[in-house]
């Protein structure tokens, strides 16, 4: 009885939110999103019988699209997203319009339908068959300052915990991309992300390859530390330490620099605990290195 009651509401609901957007009915589209995504937030079983509903998902896309009112589209899109939590309708939401849409919104001036698409495709990146859309979130991150910068970052990181994601993330152009981001002077908490993005892709032969061959890679990671906020510093020590586990060339590379010396004992005294941890490793690989 309970299912179709819901059901019922769910109808109405989704009948009341296609109407025409004039001033008088936008207030039940209103009401009526809202509904929905209250019903679909904590409730596998409910986002079943909103996709199951005829034409829901289309409508809902729909919705999420100009010239729909950006109040309407963001709540078109937390609906969607609350769908996609349910791991048997990630392929039904991962079709090639709804992808392009989704990169269309997060290039939009809409933070917040920004934030809510990548949202969306992170969770639909998750499954497996749609993992081949990692170029979306590179490319979107690429863009010059998206309202959602700090929200595609945090969701890359999150994909990129997995190896394969990583490797994805790879080919996709992530780590040019990240470095470039690493290096912008106003985005100090974006910097710390890029490069604890780049130490996690760093961690396998793909996404190490891609770091050393990066123009100046290690003069552009000690500029980081001597310019970054404390984040970044732990972060390009990490980046470092990555580089001359791999290579005595790089760590030659980085003792030869005029400011190396002077910049990782600032960091060694100065840092936070985890830069300063970092820091001692680094120093203790220049101490081996020129024993032999």
């Amino acid at each position: 009885m309970a299912s179709t009651r819901i059901r019922e509401t769910i109808i109405q609901c989704l009948k009341e939110s296609q109407s025409s957007s004039t001033s008088s009915n936008e207030e039940d589209q209103l009401k009526a999103l809202q509904t929905l995504v209250s019903i679909t937030k904590v409730s596998p079983p409910n986002r079943n019988l909103v996709a199951q509903t005829n034409d829901a998902v289309s409508s809902l896309l729909a919705l999420s699209k100009p010239p729909s009112p950006k109040t309407i589209q963001t709540l078109a899109l937390s609906v969607l997203f609350n769908l996609s939590l349910n791991p048997n309708l990630k392929h039904t939401l991962a079709q090639n319009d709804t992808i392009s849409h989704l990169t269309a919104l997060i290039l939009s001036p809409n933070a917040d339908a920004s934030k809510l698409a990548a949202s969306l495709l992170c969770s639909l990146a998750m499954h497996d068959k749609n993992k081949a859309k990692f170029g979306v979130l590179v490319k979107a991150i690429s863009a010059a300052r998206t309202p959602a910068a700090h929200h595609l970052l945090s969701s890359l990181s999150e994909l990129v915990q997995f190896h394969g994601n990583c490797t994805l993330a790879v080919r996709a152009g992530a780590v040019p991309v990240l470095i470039a981001v690493a290096e912008s002077a106003d985005g100090q908490d974006l910097s710390g992300t890029s490069l604890a993005i780049i130490g996690l892709l760093a961690r396998f032969e793909e996404g190490l390859s891609e770091l050393k061959k990066t123009d100046r890679v290690v003069a552009r990671m000690v500029g980081i530390l001597k310019r970054g906020c404390m984040l970044s510093k732990e972060g390009a020590c990490e980046v470092l330490l990555r580089l001359f586990d791999e290579s005595e060339g790089c760590l030659t590379e980085a003792v030869g620099l005029p400011e190396f010396s002077s910049v990782l004992a600032d960091v060694s005294i100065r840092g936070s605990g985890r830069a300063r941890e970092k820091a001692g490793l680094i120093m203790k690989k220049i101490m081996d290195i020129n024993v032999y």
